[in-house]
């Protein structure tokens, strides 16, 4: 080959890229390196693998949303077991509860007690013990009636033969006693229920209506909730095996009967309504009487309210 440098002294006019690479001027991509002349989309080494000419590939995004919804739904499962458990029972629902035209977001319930009114004669105990099939054998009560005795050191006796099923014996005179009364009690069904929050498979949950309830094919029998329970208002079925509680009758007021231990009570010592609905005897109730609740200080919000309580009453 000659040497580029002899042919431009020799008054070569040629451009010496011209004469060592003829085509350089040309088309250099596709004469020096043919492969660059494509396109990417055209060189299979170069291809993205989630993109076909420059365009994201839906499928690809798809998956990935996918991915990531599963990966939270689990993550939330477990944590919040109890959300997904109870939106499963409140799927349900339906089947039972709103057969008959029953709308559980229409309804918010609760219940009124008056001490003044109870004399402790126990009807309102078998009569919950009859309608829900609840064992007869002591310590397996869904309400009872407690007697409170303060005498005049300041000494608070309480007792409850048997939940009050078969009423109270008439103690000998005690000329140190110098108060007496009765308080029923069941579950306050709180707004803020401590058993929800405890149960690890969601088998406890809070209907639309402020009930709070038990889905005995969920629970697993873990006595979680009784334990969570600061009212004593729970215990575990002798014969299920699982938790088991105040219901205010919940197959009763969806058909829009009373529970029974309200129908029952002779002296309307317990009052059965709505919360919020101001033409409700509940509200009437809560209207024109000195209320307390039990346990305020731990801010569970219970919808069971009390006429008349007294500061001995725990």
């Amino acid at each position: 080959m000659d040497n580029p440098c002899e042919r431009l002294a020799a008054g070569s006019v040629g451009n010496p890229c011209e004469t060592l690479v003829p085509e350089v001027t040309n088309k250099p991509c596709e004469t020096l390196v043919p492969e660059l002349a494509k396109t990417p989309c055209e060189t299979p080494s170069m291809k993205m693998p989630d993109k076909s000419c420059g365009v994201p590939n839906p499928n690809a995004t798809s998956d990935r949303r996918n991915f990531l919804k599963k990966t939270l739904c689990a993550f939330a499962s477990l944590f919040v077991p109890n959300l997904v458990a109870a939106s499963e029972a409140l799927k349900n629902a339906p089947v039972w509860i709103l057969a008959g035209g029953y709308k559980p977001y229409e309804h918010y319930w609760g219940m009124g007690i008056d001490i003044n009114k109870c004399i402790g004669c126990g009807r309102c105990v078998d009569a919950c013990k009859t309608e829900n099939n609840v064992p007869r054998e002591p310590y397996y009560f869904r309400t009872w009636v407690e007697r409170y005795r303060v005498r005049a050191d300041g000494d608070v006796t309480v007792d409850s033969p048997n939940g009050a099923i078969n009423s109270f014996d008439n103690p000998p005179p005690d000329t140190d006693v110098i108060r007496s009364f009765f308080v029923p009690k069941l579950c306050n069904h709180c707004d803020n229920p401590p058993c929800v929050q405890v149960c690890p498979v969601g088998a406890t949950y809070q209907s639309p209506d402020g009930v709070v309830l038990v889905d005995s094919d969920y629970c697993i029998g873990c006595r979680y909730c009784i334990q969570a329970c600061p009212y004593g208002a729970r215990f575990l079925d002798p014969v299920t095996r699982t938790a088991q509680k105040c219901t205010f009758c919940y197959h009763r007021i969806t058909k829009g009967l009373q529970p029974a231990c309200v129908e029952v009570c002779p002296t309307q010592a317990r009052v059965f309504g709505e919360v919020k609905k101001k033409a409700s005897p509940l509200q009437r109730f809560l209207r024109m009487n000195k209320i307390g609740i039990l346990k305020p200080s731990l801010n569970t919000e219970p919808k069971v309210y009390y006429a008349n309580l007294d500061v001995e009453v725990n």
